[in-house]
């Protein structure tokens, strides 16, 4: 697969803006850049791709913030999360592109609304959330790279400081990335003509992104930001939903 250098630069900013936002946040690199990156390549493509780049992200942050990681939630999340890992690769490998894109648009439409509407707040959920969330987030994660949000909203409700939500949501991001990265592998994802050249080309923007991210971490008003991003999805949502419109 030949890419053009125009798609290339494109691409790079793309990725650049998605880790800013997972090192302010410790997650959403791939929920910001696969809709865009969907415009320039393949989902098939793409996903994989950000997988490479979220288990380097991943592993920066978790080394970093390792003293603050809540392993008992993340041992609640890990089992539902495998179990959705494999149901989203299969999906992934054998449904349509008119269909994941539908699928992916309704998505980040939706929780972005429901998101902007019932914000964490003081409200705590009970463990059992784990599995549902879990699951879902797993699933999400395989076919379209945006777990982190699912797990966001299990991990949001249960840890109110903020630095350890975000070490804890980075490490979990970092362990589905090496579970999707496996069942990739088997499926012969990453034998696709440029894919590891792309991803080679693309990495420095991604380190760019997370040390610009991690800097800002503690100056940026969090909940503005967030709502920021929240509004972009819709957007992006939408973008995705005029693209389908247009499939045969």
């Amino acid at each position: 697969m030949t890419v053009p250098l125009e798609t290339i630069v494109w691409a790079g900013c793309i990725i650049t803006a998605a880790y800013v936002v997972y090192g302010l946040t410790g997650f959403g690199a791939s929920i910001v850049a696969i809709p865009l990156l969907a415009l320039f390549f393949p989902l098939r493509f793409a996903v994989p791709m950000m997988v490479v780049f979220d288990l380097g992200a991943g592993l920066i942050l978790g080394w970093r913030g390792r003293g603050r990681i809540e392993t008992t939630e993340l041992r609640r999340l890990i089992p539902y999360m495998l179990v959705g890992v494999g149901l989203g690769a299969t999906v992934l490998v054998k449904a349509s592109d008119r269909w994941l894109l539908l699928t992916l648009a309704v998505f980040l439409i939706g929780y972005a609304s429901w998101s902007l509407a019932w914000p964490p707040g003081d409200r705590r959920i009970g463990p059992r959330w784990a599995a549902p969330l879990g699951t879902l987030g797993g699933m999400f994660a395989a076919t379209f790279g945006t777990g982190g949000p699912l797990f966001a909203i299990y991990l949001a409700r249960r840890l109110p400081d903020k630095s350890t939500l975000r070490t804890t949501l980075s490490s979990m991001v970092t362990i589905a990335g090496v579970a999707r990265l496996a069942v990739f592998a088997v499926a012969g994802l990453y034998l696709q003509s440029g894919l590891l050249i792309v991803a080679a080309s693309l990495a420095p923007f991604a380190l760019g992104g997370l040390f610009i991210g991690s800097k800002a971490h503690g100056a940026l008003p969090a909940q503005g930001m967030v709502k920021v991003i929240l509004v972009l999805l819709i957007v992006s949502g939408l973008n995705l939903l005029r693209r389908v419109s247009g499939m045969s």
